[in-house]
Formats: structure tokens, sequence, C-alpha cells
């Protein structure tokens, strides 16, 4: 299949990314050669040893460190962080850590406009976007501004082969979903899809070895190389239906980010492939089968991922709430989007059903 298109536009960041085993340890020279001396550390209250850690690495270059960064980029979260920032006169931010710490530091660079080096310890890949998800009211919203991208990336493979094996999973699930959904996006390009591709198949390959085994550091450098290229390809195409009905399930049910992704993923790719089977062709060549649906949900379940929403919360009175918020504002997607049809989808997510195809 030609992944060439007559007349397409490609956007790409100018983003400075590393990769190695250890690269962390070189975050201080990082932030010379931003030409700042005061940066100021993110992580979540987990991750805050590690956060110190690195900021007595930083050899004088720690202005101080914030450790509040939560899931769903809380506003009132930020706010008492922009004020921390201020009061340190940090002039860079080192944010340490997965998508809430990611989303913190974005949602404080397009307030100030510090630069950003972002040291990934999960697969979000949000890192490599200039897209800003953060939540306001139970209500979670995005933005997309250029100050919203992270200067300098350092993808360091020590730091993931601690990750809890089913934390490795939803993480890897909800990066891959980046990848999914560009194959069809309204704007894709032959650039973006074959970064797409080369994202899904570096997680097929990796991904099961990770699991057999946790600590093999090549397995996991080239799961955090699926994550960038994931999370690449998210900042240059729009996403559709899957997307939207993760940042529902997660900013007015407060779902578990990652975990929703993983569960709600297959049952949005099967719906899609009603409409173009064509554009995901890739996915069911990648992971077998005829569904590009049902193909993610047997690779799913092949690593032990949550299928069922309602292991997280979620109710089964909630589903028509969340069909109804979800559908409540029209969107493009390339399967026409209606409540019945949302709340069917939605129904199956929540009871561990497989996708309808």
């Amino acid at each position: 299949m030609s992944l060439f298109q007559a007349s397409f536009e490609v956007q790409s960041a100018a983003v400075r990314v590393r990769f190695g085993e250890g690269i962390r340890r070189q975050i201080s020279s990082e932030v010379e050669r931003l030409g700042c001396k005061r940066a100021l550390v993110l992580s979540t209250p987990p991750q805050a040893d590690v956060a110190m850690e690195v900021a007595a690495d930083l050899n004088g270059l720690a202005a101080g460190i914030f450790t509040k960064a939560a899931m769903h980029t809380p506003v009132d979260v930020t706010a008492e962080a922009l004020e921390h920032a201020g009061a340190v006169e940090a002039d860079c931010l080192v944010a340490l850590g997965g998508g809430s710490t990611v989303g913190l530091g974005k949602a404080i660079a397009y307030k100030t406009d510090l630069p950003q080096i972002v040291v990934p310890t999960t697969y979000a890949g949000s890192e490599a976007t200039a897209i800003l998800g953060q939540t306001e009211n139970g209500v979670k919203t995005t933005v997309t501004d250029p100050k919203i991208q992270p200067e300098v990336i350092l993808y360091d493979a020590e730091l993931v082969r601690t990750l809890p094996v089913a934390m490795t999973v939803t993480s890897a699930l909800n990066a891959m979903a980046h990848a999914a959904e560009a194959l069809y996006a309204q704007n894709r390009n032959p650039m973006s899809t074959m970064v797409a591709i080369e994202g899904l198949k570096a997680f097929a390959a990796a991904l099961p070895r990770v699991l057999d085994n946790p600590g093999d550091l090549n397995a996991r450098g080239e799961t955090l190389y699926g994550a960038w290229l994931c999370g690449t390809v998210l900042g240059q195409v729009g996403m559709a239906l899957h997307h939207k009905l993760c940042h529902t399930l997660g900013g007015s049910f407060d779902l578990p980010h990652a975990e929703t992704h993983a569960v709600v993923l297959p049952h949005a790719i099967a719906f899609n492939a009603r409409a173009v089977p064509d554009l995901l062709a890739p996915v069911t060549k990648i992971f077998g089968g005829s569904n590009a649906g049902q193909a993610l949900f047997s690779f799913a379940k092949s690593v032990d991922a949550p299928s069922a929403l309602s292991e997280f919360g979620l109710t089964q009175d909630d589903v028509p709430k969340a069909a109804e918020i979800a559908t409540r504002k029209p969107y493009w997607n390339p399967q026409p989007v209606t409540r019945p049809a949302i709340e069917e989808l939605l129904q199956a997510a929540w009871a561990g059903d497989p996708p309808a195809a």
C-alpha cells in the first residue's frame, strides 16, 4: 500500500530529542545549553524523591522543586505551581514523570513561555506535542500553542526499567492510541502515517519482551522509541473519537488516564474501522486478524491489559451520561457519531465485552 498523497502538508516542531541509558544525568548540561540558571524541577508526589535527586544533580542550577503534579492537569494545581515558579524566579522547567508532570510543565510554559526539559518515566508521549489538556470544573479541554511544546526531551531507559508491569501496559496502549487514530486523521499525510506505523511496530515488538523481562533495557529503550514516535504523530495531526471519549471519561468522571485509553482503544478503532478499513489495514497487518479493533483487543488481552471501564469506578448509570457529554458538541470523525452508537460502544467498554465489528 502506497502512503503517497498528491497534496499534503507536514508540520514539525524544532525539538532536541536524546535517547540513552543514564542520560538523565546530563540534565544540567541541557539547562546550560538553554542559557538558563534556575531550573524548577516538577514531579508527582510519589516521584518526589527522584525529583530531589535530579535537583541535587543539577549542581546549583536548581531553583527548587514542585511535587504536586496531578492527573488531568487541574487548573488549581497549575495556579499553585505558577506562584511557586515566580517565587523561586525559575527561568526553565525540568519535568520528570509521566503525563501528569509533563502536563503541569506545559501548563506553566503556556502561561510563562519558560523553556522545558522533559524526562519521561512512562510512555504517555505528550512530551512530543504542543497540546495541553487541562481540567476545570469537571471538564477537560485542550489547547494548542507553540509555547506548550517542550524544547528538550531526554529518554532514559533506566527510568522506565522499574515501571510496574501493569502501568507499563496501560501507558503503552495510551501511546499506541495516538498512532492508531493518526492513521485516519482528517489531516493525515505520508509522514504522519509512516511515523504512526513505525510507532505501532515498535510497541508490538518490544512490549511482550518487556513483560517477559521488565528489566530488559534494550526492550525498554525500544518502547521509549515507540512512545516518541506515537507522541510525535499526536503533535502532527488531529485526533478523533477515541481521544474525545477518553477526555470525557477522564475529565467528567475522573477515570485514570492511561487505563481509560487502554480500555477504550479497541472499541473506538473497531467503530471507525466500519468507515475506513483500508486506512486501518496497517493495524491488522501488525497485530493480525481482519478487524483493527478486534486485533487491538486481542493484543491488549495478550499483555494482560484491563478491559472494562467498570474496573475503574464508572457505573452503568454513568454510561448514558458519558455518551451525552461526548456527543454534545459535533466534531469530525470518519464514522458518523450518534448518541445511541456511542452509548452502545461505551456499554461494551464498561462491561469488558469484545468490540463490535
